[in-house]
């Protein structure tokens, strides 16, 4: 029997073997994700009885410009026959590989398919998935491979986003970027970086699924460390969201607002953000994610925002603080009559721009920058960068003392008030 001779990057062999139906890639560029494709293409056509195998680009031409003559190079020892003019590769057990465009739907009708990966699917219009081929899998229960670099927040985002959050285990997602391959030259990497806009990079080679670059706050303004300050004290901030059970979330799904507690030490140098936990919770599992910080930093002030939520989480913390004999009070955040875009920027601008805000390293920092590159953004959520502004209504720290004699009082050196 022939063999093939599959050789793997480990990031390609983590989602290889990785048995859930459907998986959803969003990649940087060389990344190495049409490679894994045609290896996929070609297995999952081996492993085959009966139905077909299709790999789908946004037009034909890029389907044959892209795949086959990967397809052809990898799996020549298994291929019984090629035919270039209809894109189709006829393996040795009988299944067929076709190449296809999303441009031309009606090519794809009336199959019955046993593996489909859909490359550049953000080019793609979302009813050649959802009216087209999510049927043909049906009667084999076919899987499906989605890949692509992100282009905005649109159906590719959505459904990236369903399958890293949902509950569905039908669905996984994956993200990698071109760092990632460690074939691709770092240095050339970082050259692009440096020619390129900040929005770019991180679109084409980090994968990030930009809507619109901002202005407001700038990635050179952005400081990192792991050091913790040794002065100040520990303030803690939260940002509840709705309390929705999260096997509800659909692909149709354009918000999904996460509760986010932000955990900060600050002292007349500024804010060192030593964690911002988020995630989206029933009540009970938000109160608890509340307790857990306030007893690991114990902080001197914790504030939850105003309003019906935090009316709801309350007797679920004073159940915690009773059970554990560790008590403290919650403040009450307000917007303080400013929209959140003002109270955003004022309370977190200034300080950036001045390096009064640093960073600690952790898991957060890849959504908080996302977040803050892209405010005032619609399409993207703010609920890190809002938790982190509501420390401004709790840390009184007093920045400067050039003006103890005089009159007034200046809380703020950066923002001004």
């Amino acid at each position: 029997m022939t063999e093939l001779n599959v050789s793997l990057l480990p990031w390609q062999q983590e989602v290889f073997n990785d048995t859930t139906r459907f998986k959803v890639i969003a990649a940087g560029r060389r990344t190495g994700k049409s490679r894994l494709a045609a290896w996929l293409l070609i297995i999952r056509g081996l492993q085959a009885d009966r139905g077909h195998v299709f790999y789908v680009a946004p037009t034909q031409g890029q389907a044959r410009d892209i795949m086959w003559q990967v397809l052809m190079e990898l799996g020549h020892t298994v291929i019984a026959s090629s035919h270039v003019n209809n894109l189709q590769i006829k393996l040795v057990n009988g299944a067929t590989i076709a190449l296809k465009g999303a441009d031309r739907p009606e090519t794809m009708r009336g199959v019955s398919l046993r593996f489909l990966v859909m490359d550049e699917y953000a080019d793609m219009k979302p009813e050649v998935w959802e009216q087209i081929l999510r049927p043909a899998l049906a009667d084999q229960k076919g899987d499906a491979l989605f890949i692509g670099t992100p282009m905005g927040r649109n159906h590719f985002y959505d459904l990236y986003t369903y399958a890293c959050v949902s509950d569905d285990p039908t669905f996984v997602g994956y993200h990698f970027t071109s760092y990632d391959n460690p074939l691709l030259d770092e240095e050339e990497i970082n050259a692009a970086k440096q020619s390129m806009s900040a929005f770019s990079f991180r679109q084409e080679f980090m994968a990030s699924f930009e809507a619109q670059d901002s202005e407001l706050f700038k990635e050179k303004y952005v400081k990192f460390s792991k050091e913790e300050p040794d002065a100040g004290e520990y303030y803690i901030a939260v940002d509840l969201a709705g309390f929705a059970d999260v096997n509800k979330v659909t692909t149709k799904t354009k918000r999904l607002d996460q509760t986010a507690i932000s955990v900060v030490k600050a002292n007349e140098n500024g804010w060192w953000v030593a964690d911002i936990i988020h995630g989206r919770w029933g009540v009970e599992k938000t109160a608890r994610k509340i307790f857990n910080a306030v007893d690991e930093y114990r902080p001197v002030a914790v504030g939850i925002e105003k309003g019906a939520l935090k009316n709801a989480v309350l007797p679920y913390l004073s159940d915690l603080m009773k059970k554990h004999q560790r008590f403290f009070r919650v403040d009450e955040l307000t917007h303080g009559n400013k929209k959140k875009t003002d109270r955003i920027v004022w309370a977190l601008q200034g300080r950036f721009e001045h390096g009064a805000i640093v960073l600690n390293k952790g898991d957060w920092n890849t959504q908080f920058l996302d977040e803050l590159f892209q405010f005032p953004n619609p399409l993207v959520h703010d609920d890190l960068i809002d938790s982190l502004a509501y420390v401004d209504q709790l840390a009184n720290i007093a920045y400067t003392s050039d003006f103890e004699e005089e009159e007034y009082e200046l809380l703020d050196a950066y923002t001004g008030y």
